[in-house]
């Protein structure tokens, strides 16, 4: 378990309130961290509860990329909130900038303006990636990981024999070539 997680385990003991930040982008992520919070998911039942402000807020949810327009103002949530906090991106766009990370406006991921302590990648998450990245954060679920096996794609490349090579006219044309 790593030293993060088990200070997440001391300090977040009972319940986590959250701060919803968008910081621009499609509004996809935030579609799906208002269905985590609605009934049908029922995060309240593990003590997430979604505050107005960041000053009551243990948690930031960052959804977007960190635009030149709302970086300033997401800094001042950011400084809003009581210590301990935590800084969770949401989505591609918080991430790595997403689609946008080149333009005139986009400065890149979230992680250029705040410390963000997990990242939840997806465009859009779905709302169970959503809330297993916030359970495993909280140490209420353990992390799965599938393992990876990388293998070589095998091309078939055909072999040329020199006795199948024959001279027609100036070029060397191969005999056994199947036609399509």
């Amino acid at each position: 378990m790593s030293i993060l997680q088990n200070l997440c385990q001391q300090l977040f003991k009972r319940s986590l309130w959250v701060y919803h930040a968008n910081s621009g982008g499609c509004n996809g992520c935030d579609i799906e961290v208002l269905n985590v919070l609605t009934p049908y998911y029922d995060v309240e039942r593990f003590g997430i509860k979604l505050v107005g402000s960041p000053r009551h807020a243990d948690v930031m949810l960052c959804q977007g990329p960190a635009m030149r327009s709302t970086g300033k103002a997401l800094r001042r949530a950011y400084e809003a909130m009581p210590a301990p906090k935590l800084v969770f991106a949401i989505g591609s766009c918080a991430c790595g900038g997403g689609i946008w990370h080149d333009t005139y406006s986009v400065l890149g991921p979230v992680e250029k303006i705040l410390p963000v302590s997990y990242y939840i990648p997806g465009c859009p998450p779905r709302p169970e990636a959503i809330i297993y990245g916030v359970a495993v954060a909280l140490g209420v679920v353990d992390k799965k990981s599938a393992p990876v096996k990388f293998k070589q794609m095998e091309l078939a490349i055909p072999r040329y024999h020199p006795e199948d090579l024959k001279e027609e006219n100036g070029m060397v044309v191969y005999q056994k070539c199947e036609k399509i």
